[in-house]
């Protein structure tokens, strides 16, 4: 007999999407493993509770760096075995983009499992660079640098090689390569590793298709390669040229569009190294995929393969293109930014209230003979509806609905009378659905109703700061409540966030079979908290999160799972109000000397006293150091100032 915590894990998916890492206790509650198959487990609803007495409310990001570790370990794993399968002669490195998730815990966690691996790091921007060069790295590792990059971009590119790194700078532009003979011919000792990335005419798949193909930002085309190489051979440079560098998408959805592009690719690799170039290194790029929604499937927030099928396919179609055009097999190097960071982070954030949606009577209803005809008759049709009549009555409803606000606005039924035929209304709907969930077969239009009746529960979050791919993208993320789940969800619900724009919803949510417009959820209890975990938000969404409203950064904990359950490593607090401000040129001086500018000459004018006016400036200033998010029963940030524990 199937348990209610089996039917709540089928009905959330999480032995889909959870990559063995997420689970529910007997408790109810959710747990997360610091690998698969791992005894140890740590309790959501513990930490949240325990970060609560600490003065720690939610939103609060949860961080467990040890599944950025266990994600390594998996693609080496994976990697090694197909190098191993297929005789590969050549080896396997990654290095982490660090545009996915910038945060020094996460790239500090990656590089102490990486480390063993001489797995490296990239870097697409100066900034990245100047942070990735003070970070310790194993000395056989990369540090790639993509993007575009200016003459100073370059030049600490070549103060990190001084400096002992294997710093590869890919040329995306001839402009680049300028700039790099240039400074080559002014420095001596260690320089850095020339690569190229060439633009293919293979194209990924998913929602970012079209930044591969022809028409791709990035990359030169076969011309400018071939002049990169005579340029290089003309200037006695040639053996600094070691990479060739392709990519074709984040989150590659259909692993037959990554086999293409991988054909194609090591083609154009073949050919370079038969033209004495003594390359020997081969980056395939990022777009590794998370299956977000656990279908396995080419839907976008989903991938039809795993990690040990990508490494096949990558493997296999390298081998044999270099088999066929007598090349040596090269290094690869991979960029699997969103595969290693995604599971290692969740959102938590607690719901404060209902939004109602349909509409309830406040007092009891009771039908006079005296009321208009629409509304006796939306009477007739609560009180006679059944499991055979009800589609037809449910038409009927909506006609008399259109009816009633007919007659309202043209001034010939009261108040009254349009609250009473509300009510009916969505009595008769409610009915309706009800039977049509009975039926073996679920009409179109009751799927639309159920959305419609849905109730909509107010969290505490803000969709641009937190998750704003599911804004921007419609990216699915997988939301599960940390608790009740030993009881069957009664509710069908959307999320609103307390930012003031109609944007800030989620109203998708993952489906083994297709993406659904409604989630299930526990009806809220006024005494009890009820809590919702956002899942896989390590990889983006925090580093792309904006200042939409001036809500900022939500608390953080890094939590390491242990034999006991968990430790509390780390707190760093969340953006207060005063700083989220500033970040918007509001200064604090700037703020408080206006208040109290304000404040004085309404003493002056004598609408306040000084006594009072004191007291509201204190209460102004305090406000400072206040978090940006809802305070819950009295719980606001501790302390006046901002710090780490």
């Amino acid at each position: 007999m199937t348990t209610a915590i089996e039917q709540t894990v089928e009905t959330y998916g999480i032995e889909n999407w959870g990559a063995g890492y997420f689970d529910v206790n007997r408790k109810g509650n959710l747990i997360v493993r610091p690998g698969e198959g791992d005894p140890r487990a740590a309790d959501v609803r513990e930490i949240i509770e325990d970060l609560a007495r600490r003065g720690v409310p939610t939103p609060v990001l949860l961080r467990f760096p040890q599944l950025v570790a266990a994600q390594v370990r998996k693609l080496q794993r994976a990697f090694s075995k197909s190098i191993r399968e297929y005789d590969y002669q050549g080896a396997h490195m990654c290095v982490y983009p660090m545009k996915v998730n910038q945060q020094r815990s996460v790239v500090e966690e990656y590089l102490r499992e990486g480390s063993r691996y001489d797995f490296g790091l990239e870097a697409g921007s100066k900034a990245e660079l100047y942070a990735a060069l003070s970070l310790e790295q194993s000395p056989d590792s990369l540090l790639v640098l993509n993007g575009f990059k200016d003459e100073e971009f370059i030049e600490m590119a070549f103060a990190g090689a001084k400096a002992g790194k294997r710093v590869v700078i890919v040329v995306e532009k001839l402009s680049e390569l300028d700039h790099v003979l240039r400074i080559a011919d002014l420095h001596e000792g260690n320089a850095p590793i020339i690569g190229i990335r060439v633009k293919l005419y293979s194209k990924g798949s998913g929602r970012w298709e079209k930044s591969g193909g022809e028409a791709a930002k990035f990359g030169l085309t076969t011309t400018e390669l071939l002049e990169v190489i005579n340029r290089l051979k003309e200037a006695g440079r040639i053996d600094m040229l070691r990479l060739l560098h392709f990519h074709i998408g984040s989150q590659l959805t259909d692993i037959k569009r990554i086999k293409n592009a991988m054909k194609e690719a090591a083609r154009v690799y073949a050919k370079i190294y038969q033209m004495k170039v003594p390359i020997d290194l081969f980056d395939v790029g990022g777009g590794m995929a998370v299956d977000y929604d656990g279908s396995k499937t080419a839907f976008d927030p989903s991938a039809n393969y795993n990690a040990q099928e990508f490494a096949n396919d990558v493997i296999y179609t390298i081998k044999q293109v270099c088999d066929d055009e007598n090349v040596p097999h090269p290094t690869i190097i991979q960029e699997s930014g969103r595969f290693l960071s995604a599971y290692h982070a969740i959102l938590v954030t607690n719901v404060l209230e209902e939004i109602e949606t349909v509409v309830e009577p406040i007092t009891p209803l009771e039908i006079e003979e005296d009321d208009p005809q629409v509304v006796i008759e939306l009477g007739d049709l609560r009180a006679t509806i059944t499991i055979k009549n009800y589609r037809e009555y449910y038409h009927d409803a909506l006609e008399h609905r259109e009816e009633l606000f007919t007659l309202f606005s043209l001034g010939l039924i009261s108040l009254e009378d349009r609250a009473k035929g509300e009510v009916l209304f969505w009595d008769v709907c409610e009915l309706a659905d009800r039977f049509a969930q009975q039926s073996k077969y679920v009409p179109e239009e009751f799927g639309d109703l159920r959305k419609l009746m849905c109730v909509k529960y107010l969290a505490n979050f803000s969709v641009f700061r937190s998750v704003p791919d599911h804004w921007a993208l419609d990216q699915l993320f997988p939301i599960v409540p940390i608790q009740s789940l030993n009881k069957t969800p009664t509710e069908f619900a959307t999320l609103c966030d307390i930012t003031c724009d109609s944007d800030g919803v989620v109203d998708k949510f993952v489906d083994l079979h297709d993406v659904k417009q409604v989630l299930e959820l526990h009806k809220l209890d006024a005494d009890q908290p009820y809590y919702l975990a956002f899942m896989l938000v390590g990889a983006y969404q925090e580093v792309m999160g904006n200042n939409h409203n001036l809500f900022g950064a939500p608390h953080e904990a890094q939590i390491h799972v242990d034999e006991e359950g968990y430790l509390i490593k780390k707190v760093i607090r969340g953006t207060t109000v005063g700083e989220a401000a500033a970040r918007a040129r509001y200064e604090r001086g700037f703020l408080h000397e206006g208040f109290r500018r304000q404040v004085t000459q309404r003493i002056k004018d004598g609408e306040l006293t000084e006594t009072a006016g004191a007291e509201l400036v204190d209460f102004y200033e305090s406000r400072f150091d206040a978090y940006t998010y809802v305070a819950v029963n009295g719980n606001r940030m501790q302390g006046r100032r901002r710090h780490d524990y």
